[in-house]
């Protein structure tokens, strides 16, 4: 049987995040000190998830 060994940088180390202008953010936990105030530094370490699905809501 084949697996993929789970180092902590996969889809289970992530968390999303919404910043104060209602953007979505996807980020590695260890990359963000508060999510409740997502810095612009933190931003810059995230995917906006916006850019990728589109502004649409989902």
């Amino acid at each position: 049987m084949n697996y993929i060994e789970n180092t902590g940088g996969g889809y289970e180390s992530m968390i999303w995040v919404k910043d104060r202008d209602g953007k979505q953010f996807s980020c590695y936990l260890e990359d963000i000190k508060n999510p409740e105030n997502l810095t612009e530094e933190e931003k810059a370490k995230c995917m906006d998830v916006n850019a990728l699905i589109g502004t649409e809501r989902w």
